[in-house]
């Protein structure tokens, strides 16, 4: 049975038992920053499962485009390399929504498996939750399984949960048996689970039932509307019925296999070790075509940045075959062809689609290329130890460099020594590899002693490593004392400096300038000595110091007279500023625990002169209540103008006193404990203000979530957020300007205004569909335009309440078309009749105007009429001709669109 054949039967075996047949969702989450890609077909119903909206249908059955290759759900480097992972499949999928409940799920399932499909009902095991009764009982009474079949198994199998906290239960899952049928015996528990892992039983569905809420605590709540979740691989099912060892056996892969074969000029061979890149283009070309149809782009963060990885390591698989020409582009060609009438938006789109795979594949060809180049510079060293010749090896640190700077693939700097005859220094590159990761995390601890500790406070620090081996050093061992928390300007002396990319780095006896760290942005200001000036742009890091980097003015006195004088301070305003925002967070963080609860705990910040930003962990958006109490409490603790204090402690002594911690982050062994007393008490190495005052004023400005149980606040202080409410004070003014209303009754007025839209758009929507009975489209027509566009003219008759609601429906209607124009005959309660004409802007660019349409028009029927270019009204004398005078206005309109105008003044 083919793919197709089995998604649609799918569709229609459920439709028929009373589900809503839904299309698939995008692959970009609609409104849920908690997921890079939809990766199961329950995404799209998570607001439904999760109370927050209603729908029509209570059932639901869907087949959805799914990626799993980024984040959690992560499956990128296991692709081609079995029989099963992919980064795009299909989900089959049957949903309930507190309509049916476990019974029926289980009977759907089992009489699709065994009848529809025609599985064998004795190949099958099921696995249930081992606390689910009900489940076990249904598997035996209803499918009628012996108790033998079914497995009991705990909550890392057989328990499913949205995030940590929210709706979850137990699942069950079908699993048929791939074995010989002379092996085909029942296995034990130990047995069952060893097949699973060597493929001998495959997982083909699994029923989530939804029966519990999870709170912060842990505790689970019965839902009062238990719902189903079911997913079922369609590149598995297809395996299973067509008889393949593999997925891609099946008709989803073998025709993009072959393009691949034709293209390299070899067949495809399973277990060939060249397998392995054919099964990665194939797949990852699928990926590819439905991500840039679904509208991602290839960059370098985010969604986008996943899918140049998945391209490029599908260039990456073409390389290693002998292609050296853009390749992946054609694959993806074959998976349009094989899937757009399946998923209509890979037809859509194919141009741009085909364009962006193009383009990306050559960009990351050059990149090899230039690795390619830079590889032959590099000069192998061949051995001279012991008799026998052995091949020139390729340093360690020389492939690192191509690795690391040049962004060239390592994979394929082996392919190239191997093909002039080299080897390559593996030990010395894992070596290089494990160096530099070795000093981001030493970076990242010091980092961390600067935002939480006081590793950098004094003492001199030793060189180590090559992060000075570019600098000049004054003196041979430069200390550095940190002096921030106290000072703002220090008289010092420059011990090291260094010219990069046009800019100056200085490393300072006594440094006031804080390096970015914990969230908080690095200092601004000057280094200031005798004929010179540094512009402090950047600080960071380097071998532990704090490095000052920016823009030169004058000349730096000669290295050879050793350390020199120097003025160092810190730009005032932008340190204020940012302090503001840092003690504001912690007054922010400690206001979320009162509000929300203990359970809020930092997952990441922002301190910015302009701004701050904070995530913590929630699992649920902020209501307007708890924004506006988090906000209060802000306030309330600023106008409380409490005092700012800190202390050096022990790590141990500070957490025994309650002092909160980062989540995960490392702490040496003193570290600075940040204190607004009874307010706040945290570990923190960064800058503040010496008062909660000197905030003045912290507004909200959005809410958000980042990740699943992560919510992100953004929030302004003191005169940012003051020219905030002055602009929303403004904006209210404007308003009340615009629609000539009080302020008091502002609103009011918004609500009646939105009632008359709802009613027009109501009249609207009966127009365009005909199907209300009080309108007939009497004639219709499209106009070719000689820039190979169509404009269109459309006749009706309508009845409406007065004159009002036939101008307003033609103008709501002409807003919303383009190259359109509309003729109206309006018949009011009176049977009276009018006629109305309206004209799409773009159409009265193009000489057609609305007063000499109508006037034309009415004069079939002996009336007049006249009115402005895009709207119109005329009479009706003689209401026997109003048909023949609605279809005259085609050849009006005609001759307007010919001539260039319409024929007359208004």
């Amino acid at each position: 049975m083919k793919a197709a054949e089995i998604r649609s039967r799918f569709l229609e075996f459920f439709r028929a038992r009373g589900h809503e047949l839904l299309p698939s969702a995008s692959l970009v989450p609609s409104d849920d920053p908690t997921l890079l890609f939809t990766n199961a077909g329950m995404v799209q119903f998570k607001k439904i499962f999760l109370g927050e909206e209603r729908t029509p249908y209570r059932r639901a059955v869907t087949a959805q485009k799914c990626v799993r290759a980024g984040g959690k759900h992560n499956d990128l480097e296991q692709v081609g390399l079995t029989a099963r992972h992919h980064t795009f499949f299909e989900m089959l999928g049957n949903f309930s929504f507190g309509d049916y409940f476990k019974e029926e799920a289980i009977t759907f399932a089992w009489e699709f498996v065994t009848g529809e499909l025609g599985l064998e009902a004795d190949r099958f095991f099921i696995t249930v939750h081992e606390t689910d009764e009900e489940a076990f009982r249904f598997w035996r009474d209803v499918a009628g399984l012996p108790a033998k079949r079914i497995f009991r198994l705990g909550d890392r199998d057989n328990f499913w949960q949205m995030a940590d906290t929210g709706p979850c239960g137990p699942c069950s899952e079908l699993h048929y048996d791939l074995r010989p049928k002379s092996r085909r015996k029942v296995p034990s528990g130990e047995e069952f689970e060893a097949l699973g892992e060597v493929g001998e039983l495959l997982e083909l569905w699994n029923l989530v039932f939804m029966q519990f809420d999870r709170d912060p605590a842990g505790k689970l709540t019965p839902l009062p509307a238990p719902s189903i979740d079911t997913g079922a691989g369609l590149e598995r099912l297809s395996a299973v019925l067509q008889g393949a060892d593999s997925n891609y056996d099946t008709d989803l892969f073998l025709p993009l296999l072959d393009r691949v074969a034709s293209i390299v000029g070899r067949p495809y061979r399973a277990k060939h070790e060249e397998g392995v890149s054919y099964r990665v283009l194939a797949d990852h070309a699928r990926a590819v075509a439905f991500l840039l149809a679904d509208g991602v782009l290839p960059s370098s963060e985010g969604r986008g940045y996943v899918l140049r990885r998945i391209l490029r390591r599908g260039v990456r698989h073409a390389w290693h075959l002998g292609l050296r020409d853009p390749v992946l582009v054609d694959v993806v060609e074959e998976v349009i062809g094989l899937m757009r009438g399946a998923y209509q938006e890979l037809g859509e789109r194919t141009p741009q689609v085909l364009t962006s795979v193009r383009r990306e594949e050559e960009r990351f060809l050059v990149t090899i290329e230039g690795g390619i180049e830079r590889f032959d510079q590099m000069a192998p060293v061949r051995s001279t130890k012991g008799a026998k010749a052995r091949p020139a090896v390729v340093s360690g640190a020389d492939v690192f460099k191509l690795y690391d700077t040049f962004g060239f693939p390592f994979d394929l700097t082996q392919v190239m020594a191997r093909e002039r005859g080299y080897e390559v220094d593996e030990e010395g590159f894992e070596k290089a590899l494990e160096e530099q990761r070795s000093r981001s995390r030493a970076d990242r601890a010091v980092a961390s002693g600067s935002a939480t500790g006081v590793a950098t406070t004094t003492g001199v620090l030793t060189r180590g490593g090559g992060g000075l081996s570019a600098w000049t050093l004054l003196v041979p061992d430069p200390s550095q004392e940190w002096i921030g928390w106290d000072a703002s300007v220090a008289e010092t002396a420059v011990q090291a400096f260094v010219r990069e990319d046009g800019r100056v780095g200085l490393i300072v006896r006594e440094n006031p300038f804080y390096a970015e760290a914990g969230g908080q942005v690095s200092d601004t200001g000057t280094v200031d000595g005798d004929g010179w000036r540094l512009t402090v742009e950047e600080v960071r890091r380097v071998e532990g110091r704090s490095a000052v980097f920016g823009r030169l003015e004058g000349g730096l006195p000669s290295p050879d007279g050793g350390p020199f004088r120097a003025v160092a301070k810190v730009a005032p305003r932008v340190r204020h500023d940012t302090e503001r925002n840092h003690t504001a967070t912690h007054l922010l963080h400690a206001a979320l625990r009162k509000v929300l609860g203990e359970h809020v705990a930092q997952r990441g910040s922002l301190v910015h002169p302009e701004r701050l930003r904070f995530d913590f962990s929630h699992p649920d958006p902020l209501t307007a209540a708890e924004l506006e109490a988090v906000e209060g409490e802000v306030n309330e603790a600023t106008w409380a103008d409490h005092p700012v204090q800190w202390r050096i402690t022990s790590r141990e002594a500070a957490l025994a006193t309650g002092a909160m911690a980062l989540f995960g982050e490392k702490y040496g062994e003193e570290v600075r404990v940040v204190k607004i007393p009874g307010v706040s008490l945290e570990l923190c190495g960064g800058t503040h203000l010496r008062h909660t005052g000197e905030i003045g004023l912290f507004r909200i400005t959005r809410e958000s979530g980042v990740a699943a149980g992560v919510r992100r606040i953004e929030a302004l202080t003191g005169p940012m957020a003051f020219a905030r409410l002055r602009g929303a004070e403004r904006e209210l003014e404007e308003l009340s300007r615009k629609l000539k209303t009080g302020r008091d009754v502002l609103f009011k007025k918004v609500d009646e205004l939105i009632a008359e839209r709802e009613r027009l758009e109501g009249l609207l929507s009966k127009l365009r569909q005909g199907g209300s009975g009080t309108e007939t489209l009497v004639h219709e027509a499209l106009i070719p335009l000689r820039d190979g566009r169509t404009a269109k003219y459309q006749a009706l008759r309508v009845r409406v309440s007065d004159a009002e609601d036939a101008r307003a429906l033609g103008d709501a209607l002409r807003t919303k078309e383009s190259l359109t124009v509309t003729a109206l005959a309006a018949e009011s309660p009176d049977e009276k009749t009018s006629l109305f004409v309206f004209v799409t802007d773009d159409l009265v660019g193009r000489g057609v105007k609305a007063g000499a349409l109508v006037r034309e028009i009415a004069a079939v029927t002996g009336g007049r009429g006249g009115g402005k270019p895009h709207m119109a009204q005329g009479g009706v004398e003689d209401p026997l001709r109003v048909d023949e005078a609605l279809v005259s206005g085609e050849q009006t309109v005609r001759r307007a669109l010919a001539e260039g105008s319409a024929g007359g003044s208004e």
